[in-house]
C-alpha cells in the first residue's frame, strides 16, 4: 500500500530526485511555505510531513506547533541544515519524530520515513495517550519494533521471552506488555530467579501451607497465585535449578499446581513473561535449561538491543533521566551541552539504559548549582569486564581515544589509560601484584610505583587497586 509524504519548504519545487527514488512505494507532495502545508493537511491525511526548515519564516518550534495544530498525530521529520545537538534535543522534546542535520542523506531520511510511517499504524491501533507507551522511551528502530510487538501480544495470553544484555530494560519491557493487556487493572509480580534461596524457590513460587517444613509457622501464597488473573514476570529464569524448571513447565502446560506439603490442587489463571541475559539457546545445549521449557516460554520472543546499537536514543533518554532527576530532587532544570551529548554517544556503555541513568544521577549531582552539564561532569564508572566481542589475548585496536572538538588533557587521557591497565591486570590476578606485573611484563616495582603516581594524581577517594575504571567521558574504551 503506497504512503503519503507532504515535503514543506522552499525547496519543495525541486526535490533530489535521489529522494524520490529512496521512497519508490510513497507519493510525494510539496507545499513551498507553511501555510500552504497546512491548509493541505486540514483538507487531506498523510502518513508523515518533512518539513525544512531553511528560509521558512518560522523557527522549529512554531513550525512543529503550526503543523500538529493542523494535524495533531501527524509524525514530523524536521530537516534543520544548521542544526546541532542541542537543536535534535529541542525539536524532539516539542514532538519532533525524527531531526535530520546537514545535507539529506536520501538512505537516512528513507528510513526515519519508513519508522514514521510504522509509528503511524501503530497509532492507528493504540491511541499515543496509552499508559504503556511511555514507559519506553526512545524513537529508534529497534524500538519502535519492539512497540509493534507489544501491541500485537499485549491482549493475548501467550507467554513471552525477552532477552538482551544486562541493563537494557527488560523489566520496563514487561510491565509494558502488562500495562498495555487486558490484565492491566490486576496484580503484576515480578521475581527475581537469581535472588531465590535454592531450597525455599518451590514455596516462593507455588506457596506452602502451615507445618509445611521447619520454619513454616503461617500458611503462604506463592508467586503465581499472588498473581492470579494477572502476570507473572520471571527474571533471570536462566539461573532456575533444573528441578524447579520442570515444576514451571507443568504450571505453565496445566495452569495448576499443588503447594508445598497440601495434596489441593490449585488452578490459576497467570500470564507468564520471562527474562535471561544469558543465550538460553546455549545452556540448553549445554544441558542447564529444559529445552521443553525455552520452547514453551519462547513463544513470543522479544530482543533488546544493546544502548551502543541504538545510540540514537541516548539523546532522549538523557533528557528524561534529567527530568526525573531533577523532579525526585525537586530541583531546577538542567540541560546537557551539545558536546557532552556527543561524547556520551560514543560510549560502549556496557551496562546499557542502567548504566547511563547512573551517570546521569552522577553528573547531576557534581555539578552543583550549574544549569548545563558538560562532559567533564559525566565520570564513568566502568565494570572492570571483558567485552565478549574482545579477549585478553587480543591486541586492542590502535585507536584507543577519540579526540573530541574542543580537544582533551593528554595527561588526564593517558593517567586514566595507564590506572586501565593497572586495574585491569590486578582484577585478573585477584589482586596479586607480582602476577599484575608480569601480565603486563613489566617489574614489580613499576608497577608499585605507576600504583603509587596514579593515585596521588586521582582525586580523592579513588584507589589504583579499587579493581574499578574511572574513565572521562570524552574517552572510548578499548572495548568501544
Amino acid at each position: 500500500m503506497r504512503k503519503k509524504l507532504l515535503w514543506i519548504g522552499p525547496d519543495a519545487a525541486v526535490i533530489d530526485a535521489n529522494v524520490r527514488a529512496a521512497l519508490p512505494l510513497t507519493d510525494i507532495l510539496a507545499e513551498n511555505s507553511l501555510n500552504a502545508a497546512c491548509d493541505r493537511l486540514r483538507q487531506a491525511n498523510f502518513d508523515v510531513a518533512v518539513v525544512s526548515l531553511a528560509s521558512l519564516d518560522s523557527t522549529g518550534e512554531e513550525a512543529l506547533a503550526r503543523l500538529f495544530a493542523a494535524a495533531p498525530h501527524l509524525p514530523v521529520i524536521v530537516h534543520h541544515r544548521t542544526g546541532t545537538i542541542d537543536d535534535v534535543i529541542h525539536l524532539t522534546r516539542q514532538g519532533a519524530f525524527h531531526v535530520l542535520l546537514g545535507d539529506i542523506e536520501p538512505e537516512t531520511l528513507a528510513d526515519a520515513v519508513s519508522r514514521a510511517v510504522r509509528q503511524s499504524q501503530l497509532r492507528e491501533l493504540s491511541p499515543a495517550s496509552a499508559p504503556w507507551r511511555h514507559l519506553l522511551i526512545g524513537q529508534s528502530r529497534a524500538m519502535l519494533q519492539v512497540c509493534e510487538i507489544i501491541q500485537l501480544v499485549a491482549a493475548k495470553r501467550c507467554t513471552i521471552l525477552i532477552s538482551g544484555e544486562t541493563g537494557t530494560g527488560k523489566e520496563v519491557i514487561a510491565k509494558a506488555i502488562h500495562a498495555a493487556s487486558n490484565r492491566a487493572s490486576q496484580p503484576m509480580v515480578c521475581v527475581n530467579c537469581t535472588a531465590l534461596p535454592a531450597t525455599l524457590i518451590e514455596s516462593e513460587l507455588f506457596g506452602h501451607t502451615k507445618g509445611a517444613f521447619t520454619g513454616a509457622v503461617n500458611s503462604r501464597l506463592g508467586r503465581f497465585e499472588q498473581a492470579h488473573r494477572g502476570t507473572l514476570f520471571l527474571d533471570e529464569i536462566g539461573d532456575l535449578p533444573l528441578e524447579a524448571q520442570s515444576k514451571i513447565l507443568r504450571v505453565l502446560q496445566e495452569q495448576e499446581f499443588q503447594r508445598v506439603g497440601s495434596s489441593e490442587t490449585v488452578r490459576v489463571d497467570v500470564r507468564v513473561i520471562a527474562a535471561s541475559n544469558v543465550d538460553l539457546e546455549q545452556a540448553v545445549r549445554e544441558r542447564r535449561f529444559r529445552e521443553d521449557l525455552y520452547y514453551r516460554l519462547n513463544v513470543v520472543p522479544i530482543h533488546l538491543l544493546p544502548l551502543r546499537d541504538r545510540r540514537e536514543d541516548i539523546p532522549l533518554l538523557l533528557q528524561f533521566f534529567l527530568d526525573k532527576i531533577r523532579a525526585a530532587e525537586n530541583a531546577p532544570p538542567k540541560q546537557i551541552s551539545a558536546e557532552a551529548v556527543e561524547c556520551l554517544q560514543q560510549l560502549p556503555w556496557p551496562g546499557n539504559v542502567r548504566q547511563l541513568e547512573h551517570a546521569v544521577q552522577m553528573a547531576f549531582a557534581l555539578s552543583g548549582d550549574r544549569r548545563v552539564l558538560c562532559p567533564n561532569d559525566f565520570i564513568i564508572r566502568r565494570p572492570m569486564a571483558f567485552s565478549p566481542s574482545a579477549s585478553p589475548e587480543v591486541p586492542a585496536p590502535a585507536r584507543l581515544v577519540r579526540i573530541p572538538k574542543g580537544g582533551l588533557n593528554f595527561d588526564e587521557v593517558v593517567g586514566s589509560f595507564e590506572l586501565s591497565l593497572l586495574n585491569q591486570a590486578l582484577t585478573v590476578s585477584g589482586g596479586n601484584k607480582a602476577r599484575a606485573a608480569d601480565l603486563l611484563q613489566i617489574k614489580r616495582t613499576t608497577l608499585l610505583a605507576k600504583m603509587k603516581s596514579l593515585t596521588n594524581a586521582a582525586p580523592s577517594g579513588e584507589v589504583a587497586d579499587s579493581l574499578e575504571d574511572f574513565i572521562p567521558a570524552g574517552i572510548a574504551s578499548p572495548a568501544s
